[in-house]
């Protein structure tokens, strides 16, 4: 298991740009994958981006061109920097860690894009 702690999230308008940000503590060294999940209110929840050990990073089309991932295996961290946000984009995020038959979640930052 791991602890997942995440920063960032906020009001912004549309058109703006947030950065968030997540590290990973406990078991870290069994980690394989991070990334982030988010779920809008009456919504499942869906994946954002997500980097995977030997299988590169997946996006969602509908934040491809505008959000980027990075992430930092030495300090077990990702980042995901988002530009372009529109409404659309509000929604929980949270922070996904994935090791070995467990899938771990942070508790979720709010991104609310509003005028």
């Amino acid at each position: 298991q791991v602890q997942l702690v995440e920063s960032g999230g906020g009001l912004v308008q549309p058109g703006g740009s947030l950065r968030l940000s997540c590290a990973a503590s406990g078991s870290a060294w069994k980690l394989y994958g991070m990334g982030w999940y988010r779920q809008a209110p009456g919504k499942q929840r869906e994946l954002v981006a997500v980097n995977t050990d030997g299988s590169g990073t997946n996006y969602a089309d509908s934040v491809k061109g505008r959000f980027t991932i990075s992430r930092d295996n030495a300090k077990n961290t990702v980042i995901l920097q988002m530009n372009s946000l529109k409404p659309e984009d509000t929604a929980i995020y949270y922070c996904y860690a994935q090791l070995i038959g467990s899938d771990n979640w942070g508790k979720g930052t709010l991104v609310t894009v509003s005028p």
